[in-house]
C-alpha cells in the first residue's frame, strides 16, 4: 500500500466503517419530485434580464463583505428603488449585476478540484458505453489520445483539439488565462466613480480573483506543480503576466490522499481490499475518495483565505470544465442573497451520464443526487420518459466563506460516503467516494442557478466528449444521429462545439486563424474588454 501511495490508516478506517455498517444508513437519495425553475430558490440565470431584491437584505449582505458600502449608489448609479407593502425593493438589470460583480472580484478566490489521474476519461469501456458508434468513428483518435493522456492529471491534458489536429492548451492553462483576463478587466474598468465600496480600488487590484487554490493528489501534485511553473512561458499567458504583474505560479495547494479500491459487492461481505487490478494477482488500485473530500483536504486553505486574506466568497469547480470561469452576474446575485452558496445546473443532455441531478428528496428538500452513486441511472431515465426536464449539476459552486469556515466540521462529518461498484479496464471493484455537491442537501438556503449548458458546462468527463466539443468529425456521414433531438449526439456535438468557440472568443480572449486557436494580443484584448463591459 505504501508503494502505491495509499493512505493506510484512512483506507483501514473506511473499510472498517463499511464492514461495521456505519455507512448502511447512507441510502440512495429517494426522489420525491423533480424541481423546476421558480424564480426564488431556483433562478433562470441563462435567461436573466433583471432581478429584484429586498434592499435592506442587500445592504446587510454586502456590508458583511465590506463595511464601507456606499449605499447611495443603489437607485442612482445602479438600478432603481421602489416600495411594496412597506418593503423597500432594489431592481437591478443584468448589466448592473455584471458591473457590481466585477467590483467584488477582490473578495473572491477561485479554486479547482483536480482529483486523481484521468482514469475514467481515457477508459475504453466507459467511452464505448457512451455510444459504440461514436467510439468506432473516433477509434484512431481515441487510441492516439488515450495513450497520451492515460496516467496524466486531468488538468494538464489538452482541453480541446484544434481543427488542424494539434492540441490546444491544457485545462489549467486555459483557466489561468481566463483568471488573468478577469483580473485585467477589474483593473481597467473599476474606479472611484463607480465603486459600491469606498476605498482605493488600485490597492485591491493584485487580489482580484487571486490566489488560485487547488486540490491535487499524492499522484498528481508534482506533475501539476511542474506544469504550472512551465506555464509562465506559455504564449497564452506571457502578455497578461507582464501586464498584471501577478506570479501565476503562486497557487495554494492541498494534497488529497489515495485510498485503496475494495472488492465488488458481488463478492459479498466482509469487504476486503481489491488485489487484482488489471488482472494481476496482488495488484492494488489506489483511488481518490471523491471530490467531496475537498472539505477535509482544503479545510485549512478555506480558513486561511477567510481569516488572513479577507476573501468572502470562493468558487469550487471541477478542473475539466471549460465553461466554469468566474461569472460576475452570479457573484453579485450570490453576494446579495440570503444564501450560504449558489450552484449551477443546466438541462441534462445525452452526454451527461456521470454526475448529479437536482431533486427534491423524501424530506422535500432540494438535493443533488449523483447518477449511479446516489440515484440509479434507470430512475433518471424513467423521470425523463415521463416528460420531466432534469436539471444536471454543472459542478460549480460559489460559497460564502463565513458560513463555510464556521460549519466545515459539520460538513465533513455529515457529507455522505457512498460505496459504488465499478467495471473498468482496471477491473471489477467497488469505490468509496464523497460527492462535493451533496453538500446542497446540508444547507438551509441553497441557491440554484439555471445556466446555459453549452456555455457554462463544457466538461469532458470522457475523451469522446472532448472530441465532440472540439467539433471533430461532426459532419461525417457516420456520426450517430437520432430523430429525437434530446438523444441526438450530432446535435449535441454541434452545440458543444458552438459553445467552445463562444467561450474561446469571449472568455479566453482568443481567435481562430488557419484552423488553430491563438491568443489575442494585449491591445486587442483591452479593446474587447472595454467594448463588452
Amino acid at each position: 500500500m505504501s508503494n502505491k501511495d495509499i493512505d493506510i490508516n484512512l483506507t483501514k478506517q473506511i473499510l472498517s466503517n463499511i464492514n461495521n455498517g456505519l455507512y448502511d444508513n447512507v441510502k440512495p437519495v429517494k426522489v420525491k419530485s423533480i424541481p423546476v425553475i421558480n424564480g426564488n430558490s431556483i433562478i433562470d440565470r441563462a435567461g436573466l434580464t433583471h432581478i429584484s431584491f429586498n434592499f435592506n437584505d442587500v445592504c446587510d449582505n454586502l456590508r458583511k463583505i465590506n463595511p464601507d458600502l456606499r449605499e447611495y449608489m443603489f437607485g442612482t448609479v445602479y438600478g432603481t428603488l421602489s416600495e411594496c407593502d412597506g418593503t423597500k425593493l432594489l431592481h437591478l438589470s443584468k448589466d448592473d449585476l455584471k458591473q457590481i460583480g466585477v467590483q467584488l472580484y477582490p473578495y473572491v478566490s477561485y479554486g479547482i478540484l483536480n482529483g486523481g489521474s484521468a482514469t475514467s476519461y481515457a477508459d475504453e469501456k466507459k467511452n464505448k458505453a457512451l455510444n459504440p458508434e461514436l467510439h468506432k468513428l473516433y477509434k484512431s483518435l481515441f487510441e492516439k489520445s488515450s495513450k497520451a493522456t492515460t496516467g496524466k492529471p486531468k488538468g494538464i491534458v489538452p482541453a480541446f483539439i484544434n481543427a488542424d489536429g494539434s492540441n490546444g492548451p491544457s485545462f489549467i492553462e486555459l483557466k489561468l488565462r481566463a483568471l488573468l483576463i478577469e483580473n485585467y478587466k477589474y483593473r481597467i474598468t473599476v474606479n472611484s466613480e463607480n465603486e459600491i465600496f469606498s476605498g482605493d480600488s488600485a490597492s485591491k487590484k493584485d487580489s482580484a480573483l487571486f490566489p488560485l487554490f487547488q486540490m491535487t493528489s499524492v499522484h498528481t501534485d508534482t506533475q501539476i506543480s511542474e506544469a504550472i511553473e512551465k506555464y509562465k512561458n506559455s504564449p497564452f499567458l506571457t502578455d497578461l503576466l507582464e501586464k498584471t504583474g501577478i506570479d501565476i505560479t503562486k497557487t495554494i495547494s492541498a494534497i488529497q490522499p489515495m485510498i485503496a479500491a475494495f472488492t465488488h459487492s458481488s463478492v459479498g461481505k466482509p469487504k476486503q481490499i481489491f488485489t487484482n487490478a488489471f488482472g494481476r494477482d496482488g495488484e492494488m488500485l489506489p483511488l481518490p475518495g471523491g471530490h467531496g473530500q475537498n472539505f477535509m483536504v482544503l479545510k485549512k486553505v478555506y480558513q486561511y483565505l477567510y481569516n488572513e486574506l479577507d476573501k468572502k466568497l470562493i468558487y469550487i469547480t471541477n478542473v475539466d470544465n471549460i465553461g466554469n470561469m468566474p461569472d460576475p452576474v452570479s457573484i453579485a446575485i450570490t453576494a446579495m442573497s440570503n444564501t450560504e452558496a449558489s450552484f449551477e445546473f443546466s438541462f441534462r443532455t445525452p452526454v451527461d451520464v456521470k454526475g448529479g441531478i437536482l431533486v427534491k428528496d423524501s424530506n422535500d428538500k432540494i438535493n443533488c443526487a449523483d447518477i449511479g452513486a446516489a440515484i440509479p441511472r434507470e430512475e433518471v431515465d424513467k423521470h425523463e420518459k415521463e416528460g420531466r426536464h432534469i436539471l444536471y449539476n454543472c459542478a460549480t459552486g460559489l460559497f460564502k466563506l463565513d458560513y463555510l469556515t464556521e460549519n466545515i466540521e459539520t460538513i465533513i462529518k455529515e457529507l455522505p460516503m457512498r460505496i459504488t461498484d465499478q467495471n473498468k479496464d482496471s477491473g471489477i471493484y467497488s469505490q468509496a467516494e464523497q460527492v462535493t455537491w451533496e453538500v446542497i442537501g446540508l444547507l438551509k438556503n441553497p441557491l440554484i442557478l439555471g445556466v446555459e449548458k453549452y456555455e457554462r458546462y463544457l466538461a469532458a468527463k470522457l475523451l469522446l466528449e472532448s472530441f465532440m466539443t472540439s467539433g471533430l468529425l461532426i459532419e461525417h456521414s457516420e456520426f450517430p444521429e437520432h430523430e429525437n433531438p434530446e438523444h441526438d449526439f450530432k446535435t449535441t456535438a454541434q452545440k458543444l462545439y458552438a459553445g467552445l468557440k463562444k467561450n474561446l472568443n469571449e472568455i479566453y480572449g482568443m481567435k481562430e486563424e488557419n484552423n488553430k486557436w491563438q491568443p489575442l494580443n494585449i491591445d486587442d484584448l483591452k479593446k474587447e474588454i472595454i467594448k463588452n463591459y
